[in-house]
């Protein structure tokens, strides 16, 4: 006990100082992934709760935002008190960054793929289910899911930024992602390494995804692999958006 306590009388008063602000935003940036959560004010037909359920989680956002701002505020004035640990600074930006990244706050662009999901256009055959031509969340969530495991670093749907906490609903005829209504064209874009696609494709999950969805119920998916994809931060805003045209060079996936 002695010698713990002579150690942490030789810390340098910024450092604790330091170390408390960066937990404080770690638990700043906790909260606002948890602000992404589940989605229960609102139903199909009604999208007037909704609408406020998502305006008052975009006020959260903004006051998390504004407090985030106000720590980083003082890590910079603690930085320059404790410029004889250069390297100790830098280590935690690092780790700062990195933080940020893994919650979705920083927007990323780099080599990567889009993927583009569309109802069927085959006739139903009587006794089928219709909604089984349709594409639903759960789709979107596959091909997001699909995307993570071959390496995918950052994912967005439809330009916006995919969390570990980010809900994607059905409702009605579009989509739910984050606080933000989806029309299709379903894109969804990630970053990844420059072998994204063939690891894609070579899984046998995406190829029983193929099967499932592509052929036996028409789901057209196709594929894009643009110079630069960009995977924009998360925003939390209230956006109906409005059918998309796919990236130039879009191929049917085989």
């Amino acid at each position: 006990m002695t010698s713990i306590a002579g150690r942490l009388r030789t810390i340098p008063t910024w450092q604790v100082t330091l170390g408390i602000a960066l937990l404080a935003l770690g638990f700043l940036i906790a909260a606002q992934l948890q602000s992404e959560g589940p989605r229960v004010s609102y139903t199909s037909q009604e999208r007037g709760p909704l609408v406020g359920t998502a305006q008052g989680l975009q006020a959260q956002q903004d006051a998390l935002k504004a407090q985030i701002f106000s720590i980083r505020s003082q890590i910079a004035t603690l930085e320059q008190q404790g410029q004889g640990s250069a390297e100790q600074v830098r280590q935690l930006n690092d780790q700062l960054a990195a933080a940020r990244v893994a919650a979705g706050l920083i927007a990323l662009h780099g080599p990567g793929l889009v993927l583009q999901l569309q109802d069927s256009t085959a006739t139903i055959p009587p006794g089928d289910n219709a909604t089984d031509y349709v594409v639903s969340a759960k789709d979107v969530r596959t091909a997001v899911e699909l995307l993570w495991l071959a390496g995918s670093e950052a994912v967005a749907v439809n330009g916006e930024r995919v969390t570990a906490s980010t809900a994607i609903l059905n409702i009605g005829g579009s989509l739910l992602v984050n606080s933000a209504y989806q029309s299709q064209p379903y894109h969804v874009s990630a970053i990844g390494p420059a072998d994204l696609y063939p690891r894609l494709t070579a899984s046998a999950a995406f190829q029983q995804f193929l099967r499932d969805r592509g052929e036996r119920f028409g789901i057209r998916i196709a594929f894009a692999q643009p110079a630069d994809v960009s995977v924009p931060a998360y925003a939390g805003t209230i956006n109906l958006r409005n059918a998309r045209a796919m990236p130039s060079g879009s191929q049917a996936v085989p």
